[in-house]
């Protein structure tokens, strides 16, 4: 098994890293950081990865993200699964007056993800079979007051990796865009209270994300509650939505 994790340093990458070691995996990870990659990499092998090669790259600059990514399967001999794990939650009141901070975000969080998910996308489809899975969040179901902007970048990469779901279909491939809840990760450290049954773990996502490469729909939320209280979500009529602190 061949594997690209885009964004490897994230808890949840880091945790989807481990499932594919224990099973005895060739990985490629990418994202900024060298020396955290080289860390997560010899613990990899030392989990028992055949392989674990590391990329320096700041996703967020797509520009040429169709060579690039072609390099990275070369690097690696091949191509089974990519994950793409990375992204960025900005704080909404200042994204609501600072337009630089709104570009951050839907820069990060969908225009450079849609360029590594396109490139990744046709190497798939040449070779007609592979699993692309993109980690999104519950976010993008509704818009809310707490977290429209960033919604806004989920909800279209949510519609993105669809629309590619519906490209592959009778061809071979598959891709998944998995939808969170809350996660406890450095990510949402800022957040008062973390417990609960509404938050999951990196571990959790990982392995309903890993079992999302193999099988499954092209919606895959984590946990699966996730699915029927964003459905009740959507389907709330907007004079009690509009009372709601969500």
């Amino acid at each position: 098994m061949k594997v690209i994790i885009l964004g490897a340093t994230s808890a949840i990458a880091e945790a989807i890293a481990r499932l594919y070691a224990a099973e005895g995996a060739e990985l490629l990870l990418v994202g900024r950081h060298g020396e955290r990659l080289a860390a997560i990499a010899g613990d990899l092998r030392l989990r028992g990865a055949a392989r674990a090669d590391t990329a320096v790259r700041d996703l967020a600059g797509a520009v040429g993200s169709g060579t690039i990514f072609a390099s990275f399967v070369e690097t690696l001999g091949g191509l089974d699964h990519v994950f793409l794990a990375y992204g960025i939650l900005d704080d909404q009141k200042i994204a609501e007056h600072d337009p630089a901070a709104v570009e951050r975000s839907l820069t990060v969080n969908f225009t450079s993800a849609a360029a590594w998910v396109l490139a990744a996308a046709a190497v798939l489809e040449r070779q007609g079979r592979g699993s692309l899975v993109v980690l999104g969040s519950v976010a993008g179901d509704r818009g809310r007051r707490a977290n429209y902007v960033y919604g806004a970048a989920k909800a279209g990469l949510a519609t993105l990796v669809e629309g590619i779901a519906h490209r592959f279909a009778g061809k071979g491939p598959r891709a998944v865009i998995v939808k969170p809840g809350p996660v406890i990760t450095p990510m949402t450290e800022s957040f008062a209270n973390r417990k609960g049954l509404m938050w999951a773990t990196p571990e959790t996502v990982a392995a309903i994300a890993r079992r999302a490469a193999d099988r499954g729909g092209p919606v895959v939320y984590a946990p699966w509650f996730w699915r029927w209280i964003m459905l009740i979500i959507r389907l709330l009529p907007t004079t009690i939505f509009n009372r709601l602190d969500i």
